[in-house]
């Protein structure tokens, strides 16, 4: 199968086309530079040198493709995230350059789109069990990312499928985990909310395995992730990690500057990631969050 993916160089999009690579495709990627698209070739991957938002390029791009993963995100890492203005290209991503994606994929014949989320767009569930069918709880911080969805379900009908996965927190060889760790080491929490309340994570390697298994599921929303774990256990295993015996609460003060950004982050989501293994067999390597999913804090 030729499958196309955008945000080919960042920590979701990598690890998806190298999945993709080793499941026999042939893979092209988005590259914005030389430097990335050297990148991509020396992971098997062809380097494709256009721009998201522009539809006609965009449609030229994806011309002759049976399947386009759309994985660009520009997430911004740890306190930066609370700057003013800071989700601006982030949120652009998701808001127009889905809609760019789904509709050069219907214009140039594509019959797969595979549409990165996030699974913090449910309401808090307390420690009920979350499934696709959950209600979700939108704010202007998840807006876009529900946006992102919705462009992605309108290019689905009878002969085109669409694929949404609703990924948990990255944790792993990445930079928010490495920014973490340096938390850690200062004495500080690294995930906010009670506790007690429970958090779904999902390794890079698996949220990789888990884009090449969505293309051959059926048009629909799959969550993806690890077992969910409580918050206090992720503090736990940091604070384990950097040899320190707990770590302090989250400043009230951080969490009230952090305002609508880090609300769905607080969220008890204790969400079950059953559907996309019982459609497509895909199951995650990293099923329990522990310390061997970190980098080695000297190297954070």
């Amino acid at each position: 199968m030729k499958v196309f993916v955008t945000g080919a160089t960042g920590v979701l999009g990598s690890a998806a086309a190298a999945c993709l690579v080793a499941d026999g495709h042939a893979v092209a990627g988005l590259a914005r530079d030389e430097a990335k698209a050297a990148a991509l070739e020396a992971a098997g991957v062809v380097p494709v040198r256009t721009q998201l938002l522009d539809l006609d390029a965009m449609t030229a791009a994806l011309d002759g493709f049976d399947a386009v993963c759309n994985l660009a995100t520009h997430i911004p890492v740890g306190l930066a995230a609370l700057r003013p203005g800071a989700w601006k290209v982030n949120d652009r991503l998701r808001i127009q350059g889905s809609k760019v994606v789904a509709q050069a994929a219907r214009d140039a014949g594509v019959r797969q789109l595979v549409q990165e989320s996030v699974s913090f767009v449910y309401a808090d569930g307390e420690d009920e069990w979350i499934t696709e069918e959950s209600p979700i709880s939108v704010t202007r911080a998840t807006d876009p990312a529900a946006v992102a969805e919705a462009n992605a379900s309108r290019f689905g009908n009878v002969s085109r499928q669409a694929v949404i996965l609703r990924f948990g927190s990255f944790v792993g060889d990445d930079p928010m985990t490495r920014w973490r760790l340096r938390q850690a080491e200062l004495g500080r929490a690294v995930i906010v909310g009670d506790p007690q309340g429970w958090t779904h994570l999902v390794h890079p390697d698996d949220a990789g395995t888990a884009v090449a298994a969505a293309l051959a599921a059926p048009s629909g929303v799959y969550n993806v992730g690890a077992e969910p774990v409580r918050r206090e256990t992720v503090n736990q295993v940091f604070a384990d990690a950097v040899g320190r015996e707990s770590l302090a609460p989250t400043p009230k003060l951080l969490v009230r500057v952090g305002g609508e950004r880090l609300t769905p982050l607080a969220r008890s989501q204790r969400v079950c990631s059953a559907k996309l293994h019982e459609v497509t067999g895909w199951k995650p390597v990293h099923d329990m969050f522990d310390p061997s999913w970190l980098p080695h804090p000297s190297t954070a």
